[in-house]
């Protein structure tokens, strides 16, 4: 116990500048690259489901189950009021959630904390893994799990520091992207059921109102997380 707990409050240096900017683009080349990115957009994905079922708890819903499909589209139903704010929140954090996870992060890791940070991401799967209803949610969620257990249990700090901005950088700059695949998708006629669509059938704005929120949402919190982990260094 005094080992987990040693572990758990370890506290790490900022990075070399040089290294940071290095990871990022590291991140950058692994959203730009397509294979690379059909796999990794699964992340995303858990992020932003974990960010639906999260908020529609807190807003007094019913979370009923979460399914994650192959093709990285995923699903978090609730039940409670069809109409109303707790209804339109929970819908409204899906696109937003991964780049505020990665905000998160970035706080952590200024503060010297980027391990506590992995920790805290392996508690959200563990949360998340009893409410996945399907069995490619399941398998995604455990292999997550499993990578994050194989850097916390084998990685030296310096190692788990490393990872840590990693992910940070991944989902600061993909959330953006994920908003772009949306804008796509609505340009095509493929958006109904997205969460842009549904927001638009609940209140004022049209989806392409929601897409440009969800947008310059991610775009903030990038500019705030990229402070975060560079300008103060």
């Amino acid at each position: 116990m005094d080992e987990f707990w040693q572990r758990l409050t370890n506290t790490a240096p900022p990075l070399d500048r040089v290294l940071v900017v290095l990871l990022a683009v590291l991140a950058l080349g692994l959203i730009a690259w397509q294979p690379s990115w059909r796999v990794l957009r699964q992340v995303v994905t858990i992020a932003h489901e974990g960010a639906h079922a999260l908020v529609a708890v807190l807003c007094g819903r019913r979370l009923t189950g979460i399914r994650l499909h192959s093709d990285t589209s995923g699903v978090t139903v609730s039940r409670g009021l069809a109409r109303g704010p707790g209804m339109v929140v929970t819908l409204a954090v899906g696109y937003v959630g991964p780049a505020l996870l990665a905000l998160f992060g970035a706080g952590l890791i200024h503060q010297d904390r980027p391990v506590l940070f992995l920790w805290l991401l392996l508690l959200v799967l563990a949360l998340m893994l009893v409410q996945i209803r399907n069995w490619f949610g399941v398998v995604a969620v455990l292999a997550s799990a499993a990578v994050l257990v194989a850097v916390t249990r084998y990685l030296p700090v310096e190692g788990q520091t490393m990872i840590a901005y990693l992910l940070v950088w991944f989902l600061l700059l993909a959330a953006p992207r994920a908003v772009g695949d949306l804008h796509t998708a609505h340009r095509r006629g493929r958006g109904w059921d997205s969460d842009a669509g549904q927001l638009s059938r609940l209140t004022p704005l049209p989806a392409t109102a929601w897409i440009a929120i969800f947008f310059l949402s991610t775009l903030g919190s990038l500019a705030l997380g990229a402070w975060l982990l560079l300008g103060s260094l």
